[in-house]
């Protein structure tokens, strides 16, 4: 059922207005008219309108609006030319939303500025003239709560549980192809204007898109609720499927797709990029800020830069996935997680990437289950950022696809899943695999190789768990020979302001500390504990170093915390070491903001961040540089050896200990290569 809005009279309000001219002189109040079929224009209070018409030109073609002067159209109006002057305004009744198209193309669309407190958060058509098929769209308002805020999104096509409802719809944006209400066929939808949605679907609808394509030019505002984004589907039981879409975005948070509020979005054989919006307004605070209602760029604090990313998922247990797609953004991010919890998102052999240098493939947030699988990535920064939840990177078995078709209601065809290729996950990553910034999990298999230009893992000072299972030809390959280090957090933290719309500004400073660590003489270094970053290594040959550089002692709220390391059947070629670690500068502001991260490391003695290692079954390690530990471990068929022509001593407490297979040693170890 593709639905209409009326008249009082009945008659349909998507109607056209041709041949006709009305010129509206300035006059400082509003000016009501109504415009429908081919009906006369109806008389005006002003004398130039009926001057206008007893001229006889009833059938328009024109309407200007004089500077001072605003207009509000009830009913959706076609002319061949619009001008309005600067200081003219053209407005909807309460509780409508209006829409310029020219061509077909969304334009005009001007945002409020940011220190107005978003100025209701409404859009205006600006200033100028527009000429061609001028269609002025009046359209039932889909106002979408966030916070405190009311977000007035406007969209070409409006999808709910019974359909398409073009009281709410701007059908004059869609061009080409086939619009139902269970789906929408190689249609082409364009903007130039701001945060204009694509196809908003929710109300527990079911919805496919099959090669739609979508090319947005103009800044979003609010990628929290998907304000301007190309592709939104929201609500509990709303299902939506993207098909060989090609989406091409460009602008300030103007996202290309988005999941929300228990929703399943499901994005195949597509293409997305979004890049970044030229010039962030003047208003907007240098240094960003944390407040998701208001937020345009990407926290400086997380090291990367950017105001736009391509995806993103919210909500409570929503669900997006990823199959045989490119996503990529110039920066910030291509499959963001934010401002949910329990969701969950998936990438079936896509390719991941970022354009612009800087960036992250994936965020993790809220308990979040992430799973990648017979993926490429290609980022600036980071595979992921994570902030407490689960990941997990391996092949693309028929299996393993299968089961997640079935759990994640993907709703792949016997015919697809047989078309898929079995793939490994290759990740090529500009500086880490994984940044932590909170508890959370990591799981590496089948034959993902990683390459990063830094360490893989870096770890701040939270309780980090990876399992790497190389069985199946999974491989690490550091590019600074760095495979894990843990370290205090060097996030600059935001500060409260007062004057702006937003609550936070995200000023901050780093400081190196200086001096020695203090001990703390209530934790233990010698065993595992609860808060330890953990890391299990199977079946695999390792060539890398594993440093702890937590202070502890009270240092940042912590007494300390350990790197708790196990290998089974694997080889590790390294240091593994506690150590103290020094930043590039010794503070660090928005303008060092790559420089977060970035340490140097020293080995010595463990204080608070001991280093407790267990050598499984037929496990060596090759020490190549001086090491501290707290705790060592081996099996009886492992072994510790030293490069060839070298030797490996061990003191426990400073007493030389030889090293024996089926042995533990605790205390204050020391090893050396001579």
């Amino acid at each position: 059922m593709v639905r209409t809005s009326t008249t009082d009279a009945g008659r349909p309000a998507i109607t056209s207005l041709q041949d006709r001219e009305v010129s509206y002189r300035a006059r400082p109040r509003a000016i009501l008219i109504a415009v429908a079929g081919l009906a006369t224009v109806p008389a005006l209070v002003t004398p130039a309108a009926a001057q206008s018409r007893k001229k006889g030109t009833e059938n328009c073609k024109t309407i200007k609006v004089r500077s001072g002067e605003t207009l509000e159209l009830t009913e959706t109006t076609t002319v061949g030319a619009l001008t309005i002057e600067e200081g003219g305004t053209i407005a909807a009744p309460d509780g409508h939303g209006l829409t310029l198209t020219v061509n077909g193309v969304e334009t005009g669309g001007k945002l409020s500025e940011l220190t107005d407190g978003y100025g209701g958060l409404a859009t205006a058509i600006a200033p100028g003239t527009y000429r061609g098929k001028v269609i002025l769209t009046v359209a039932v308002a889909n106002d979408v709560d966030y916070s405190d805020l009311v977000f007035p999104i406007r969209q070409a096509i409006y999808v709910d549980a019974d359909g398409v409802d073009e009281s709410k719809s701007v059908p004059s944006d869609v061009r080409g192809g086939t619009v139902g209400d269970t789906g929408s066929h190689n249609i082409t939808l364009l903007s130039n204007g701001e945060s204009f949605n694509g196809v908003y679907v929710t109300g527990g609808a079911t919805y496919e898109l099959t090669k739609p394509k979508i090319a947005f030019d103009g800044n979003g505002r609010c990628d929290f609720i998907g304000y301007g984004a190309s592709v939104v589907g929201t609500g509990e039981g709303t299902n939506l499927v993207l098909d060989g879409a090609t989406i091409r975005n460009q602008g300030l948070v103007r996202t290309a797709v988005i999941a929300d509020a228990t929703a399943n979005v499901v994005v195949k054989n597509s293409t997305i990029h979004c890049a970044d919006g030229e010039h962030v307004p003047d208003e907007y605070p240098a240094t960003g800020t944390g407040d998701t209602r208001y937020m345009i760029t990407v926290p400086w604090m997380l090291g990367i830069s950017g105001n736009v990313r391509a995806t993103n998922l919210l909500g409570a247990s929503t669900r997006a996935s990823y199959i045989n797609s490119s996503i990529s953004s110039e920066k910030w991010g291509a499959l963001s997680v934010d401002g949910g919890s329990d969701c969950v998102l998936t990438a079936i052999n896509s390719k991941i990437s970022n354009t612009g240098g800087e960036g992250y493939g994936s965020y993790a947030i809220g308990g979040v289950t992430e799973h990648f699988l017979g993926c490429t990535y290609d980022v600036g920064d980071y595979a992921l950022i994570h902030w407490g939840s689960s990941a997990h990177y391996g092949d693309s078995t028929r299996e393993a696809v299968a089961e997640l078709n079935e759990s994640l209601e993907l709703g792949l065809t016997s015919s697809e899943l047989r078309k898929l290729p079995e793939k490994s996950t290759h990740i090529r990553a500009g500086r880490f695999m994984v940044l932590w910034y909170a508890d959370g999990s990591v799981d590496i298999d089948g034959g993902t190789r990683v390459d990063t230009g830094e360490a893989t893992f870096m770890c701040k000072s939270v309780a980090a768990t990876v399992t790497v299972d190389g069985s199946k030809g999974a491989r690490l390959n550091p590019g600074n020979g760095i495979i894990f280090q843990l370290m205090d957090t060097d996030r600059p933290s935001s500060v409260q302001v007062t004057g702006k719309p937003w609550t936070t500004e995200m000023i901050g400073t780093y400081t190196d500390p200086t001096g020695s660590a203090t001990k703390s003489t209530t934790w233990v270094t010698t065993s595992a504990q609860a808060t330890d970053s953990t890391a299990s290594f199977t079946d695999i040959d390792l060539a890398g170093d594993f440093y702890n550089a937590v202070r502890g002692g009270g240092n940042a709220d912590l007494e300390g915390q350990n790197l708790v390391l196990d290998f089974t059947r694997s080889t590790v070629k390294g240091v593994i070491s506690a150590t103290t670690t020094k930043h590039h500068v010794s503070t660090i502001t928005i303008e060092q903001y790559r420089e977060i991260s970035e340490v140097t490391n020293t080995p010595g003695a463990v204080v608070n961040n001991g280093v407790v290692v267990t050598l499984g079954s037929r496990s060596t390690w090759t020490v190549t540089g001086t090491s501290y530990l707290s705790a060592l471990t081996l099996a009886s068929n492992a072994s510790v050896k030293a490069p060839r022509g070298k030797k490996v001593t061990l003191t426990v407490d400073g007493t030389p200990t030889a090293i024996k297979a089926g042995t533990s040693y605790t205390g204050a170890l020391t090893l050396t290569v001579a």
